[in-house]
């Protein structure tokens, strides 16, 4: 989707109705293969460590269920007694560090940690987001919005309704995500075409930083998160007005959102620590190996301040 194409649809200044969404939706084309960079990883996973994980299918897209399965990762030796560890990624299916780093996460990590925390890996929420790299959903809405009791979104509904399902508390959730130039180029464009709303537009911040809980920040955690990261890539400075991306920094590298108030995935299991990882890859300092590197250090960085808190 280009900027041209998004604003071409409908008549300016008017919402789009369905009949636009589906011109819009017809624009969308494949350009890579959720089953060959993703599943693939997920099905050797299973074979590779067929001692340490479960890996499990909690539902599929409808609008292609043979492709688009929707898959978690489990620590199989599952013992009630420990912490409950959730990270997700791919709820924006074209923020490609947040997929492959979970994947990479139960590949070289989350073995060494299964000792203390049980963990949930759900490192697709948007396949079809992946293929046609997407921000939004076939319906043109956005899943990490969209984190609701009563949501109707699929990308959402099947994992919600999975985890609650497995009726267990959950001590920390990380939601891997970037925010990447054609935020502005692309996707804010497209959103204030179809809602007709005018939008704000913010410098696209250089570096990595991490989105807290503004009901329950824990600064502490979200401190650890980014002492780890930082030492694979670099924390994004604040800008001018000390504000990443529009919002008023907590502290370097951290800022907090009302995450439940506007249906973050983060919010939905009222986990205590909470974090949404937020990798720049489009910065010269980096590269696709760098920026999932940052997504693993981020989860480390949380379980192991979780570590000296069990301990506390």
């Amino acid at each position: 989707m280009t900027l041209i194409e998004a604003n071409v649809i409908g008549i300016p200044g008017i919402p789009w109705g369905l009949s636009e969404k589906q011109v819009w939706l017809s624009q969308q084309t494949i350009k890579r293969s959720y089953r060959q960079q993703v599943v693939a990883k997920i099905e050797a996973i299973k074979q590779n460590f067929p001692d340490q994980v479960l890996v499990e299918q909690y539902g599929a897209l409808s609008c292609d269920s043979e492709n688009y399965t929707l898959w978690a990762i489990k620590t199989k030796q599952w013992q009630s007694d420990k912490p409950t560890v959730l990270v997700t990624g791919g709820v924006h299916g074209y923020e490609t560090s947040g997929i492959q780093g979970a994947l990479r996460f139960v590949e070289s990590t989350m073995v060494a940690y299964a000792d203390r925390f049980n963990f949930i890996v759900a490192p697709c929420l948007s396949p079809w987001g992946y293929e046609t790299v997407n921000r939004w959903t076939p319906c043109a809405t956005d899943p990490n919005r969209s984190f609701t009791k009563d949501t109707q979104v699929e990308e959402c509904h099947s994992l919600m309704t999975y985890v609650a399902n497995l009726n267990l508390s959950i001590l920390c959730h990380i939601d891997l995500h970037e925010t990447t130039d054609t935020d502005n180029s692309i996707f804010r464009p497209a959103l204030e075409a179809r809602d007709a709303i005018e939008q704000n537009f913010s410098e696209i911040p250089d570096g990595f930083y991490g989105v807290g809980d503004s009901a329950n920040p824990e600064p502490a955690f979200q401190k650890a998160i980014i002492d780890a990261v930082e030492k694979v890539t670099h924390i994004a400075p604040c800008d001018e007005k000390n504000c990443l991306i529009g919002t008023k920094i907590e502290q370097r590298g951290v800022i907090n959102y009302p995450i439940r108030d506007i249906g973050l995935c983060a919010a939905f299991t009222g986990a205590r620590f909470v974090s949404t990882t937020e990798v720049y890859p489009d910065s010269p300092k980096v590269n696709d190996e760098n920026c999932i590197l940052a997504q693993v250090a981020a989860i480390q960085g949380a379980l192991n301040y979780l570590d000296l808190y069990s301990l506390n």
